[in-house]
């Protein structure tokens, strides 16, 4: 019970600051620019790289790109970079 309204002060605050969602949470933000660049933000890990298939984690679950040519960019401990022909992507939720 303590920890619901804590969540809600929290949520308040965060209204009345005008905190974007994506900072004040863990939930991956994934931009799409194109067929050949993606970037994901709130990533926790890189589980697996090759050049036609990349699997990420996030707090909320497994992000999977598939393509060609498939490299990581740039990465940072909050960002990441994925350029290359990118075909698919889908998610896997934790349950």
């Amino acid at each position: 019970m303590r920890q619901k309204r804590r969540r809600e002060k929290q949520t308040r605050l965060e209204r009345a600051l005008e905190i974007p969602k994506e900072i004040s949470s863990n939930e991956p933000k994934i931009t799409v620019m194109g067929f050949n660049e993606m970037l994901i933000e709130n990533y926790k890990g890189i589980l697996e790289y090759q050049e036609f298939y990349i699997r990420i984690s996030t707090h909320i679950g497994i992000l999977n790109i598939n393509g060609f040519n498939l490299n990581l960019t740039e990465m940072t401990s909050d960002d990441i970079l994925i350029t290359g022909k990118i075909e698919t992507i889908d998610f896997e939720e934790i349950q």
